[in-house]
């Protein structure tokens, strides 16, 4: 028996940061070969480069994918299979800085204002209609697909869809990657992984240069499984991806009793209380503690948490959306990616 391709639609593919990874990572995916992409975005200039780049890519890759894009979704829904969804209502730093200094206003100091507080209401009201107009679109075109959704805040936007629409949903985050980076840092020794000085695993445009580095090398050979919420997950095992060997034991001790204390002290500091390694970092992770948000003890500056830096996620973008132009003229090489 033959097995057909699947159809992929992904939904904001224009995007300069989610649509560049998302595509080198299904291109890239032996898996994917012979699959029908599907690329919309209601952006048609980035759109057109995205598509422009993707046709590139599956031809140095030899992906074997039949390529369509339209700006209208509706277009491109019917007989799909997966819907993969990375939107935003509003240019994302600009609304994420409204969503920080408005409740700021009102003596509300968040540490990061997009899954927790009432930063989180706002991002969630803002893409809520959005999500759901996908979903029942979905059920009129292609009912038996699954949606995938990348958009935060991801709990409560993927309950929506669970909950209001008879369309199957599943969250996705990348968010355990960030837990391989702190235990790939803590065991760098084992592998003579190389840690920046005063290395954190802030997500933070600036920061990403030092970040990706550490957690290619730590993802090659740590093999981690967590549970939990987006954001709120913990590690229940940790193991060495070649021998099979226990390391929580070794990451325990060197964590909390041999290694920088200002290493991603509020996730140290959990560790240490519950007995399970946090995997989030820091910033995120500590959305879900109303403590972090006392205005009388300041945890922010107890714990070092930072808030984005917009200005350098605009810059981030910027630059994405430029290696994208000028891998489409022929300026750089598409294996940049």
């Amino acid at each position: 028996m033959t097995i057909k391709p699947p159809k992929i639609v992904v939904i904001g593919a224009g995007s300069a940061i989610f649509g560049l990874g998302a595509l080198s990572t299904l291109m890239q995916y032996p898996a994917m070969k012979g699959t029908e992409l599907a690329l919309c975005d209601i952006n048609a200039e980035g759109l057109e480069v995205i598509h422009k780049l993707a046709d590139k890519m599956n031809q140095s890759w030899d992906a074997g994918m039949t390529i369509t894009s339209s700006t209208e979704r509706r277009n491109l829904l019917p007989d799909a299979d997966f819907v993969i969804v990375s939107i935003q209502v509003g240019q994302r730093e600009d609304v994420w800085e409204r969503d920080w200094r408005i409740p700021l206003k009102h003596g509300v100091r968040q540490p990061y204002a997009e899954n927790g507080g009432p930063g989180s209401f706002s991002h969630m009201a803002r893409n809520l209609p959005l999500i759901i107009d996908i979903a029942r679109d979905m059920e009129d075109l292609c009912p038996d697909a699954y949606y995938l959704n990348l958009v935060n805040p991801l709990i409560r936007l993927t309950t929506a869809v669970h909950k209001y629409t008879n369309i199957k949903v599943v969250g996705l985050c990348h968010q355990l990657l960030w837990g391989i980076a702190m235990a790939g840092t803590i065991l760098a020794d084992r592998w003579d992984i190389e840690i920046p000085e005063h290395f954190h695993v802030h997500t933070d445009a600036q920061n990403m240069a030092n970040f990706i580095p550490v957690a290619r090398e730590a993802v090659k050979h740590l093999d981690v499984k967590a549970a939990g919420i987006n954001h709120f997950s913990w590690v229940y095992d940790i193991r060495d991806k070649q021998t099979g060997e226990d390391l929580y034991p070794e990451l325990r001790d060197k964590w909390l009793n041999h290694y920088r204390k200002d290493f991603e002290p509020l996730s140290r500091e959990i560790f240490e209380i519950y007995g399970l390694m946090p995997t989030a970092g820091d910033s995120h992770m500590c959305e879900y503690l109303p403590l972090v948000t006392d205005p009388i003890t300041k945890p922010w500056e107890k714990y070092d948490l930072k808030l984005q830096s917009w200005e350098g996620n605009r810059a981030r973008r910027a630059y994405r959306e430029k290696l994208a132009r000028d891998i489409v003229s022929g300026a750089v090489d598409v294996d940049e990616l």
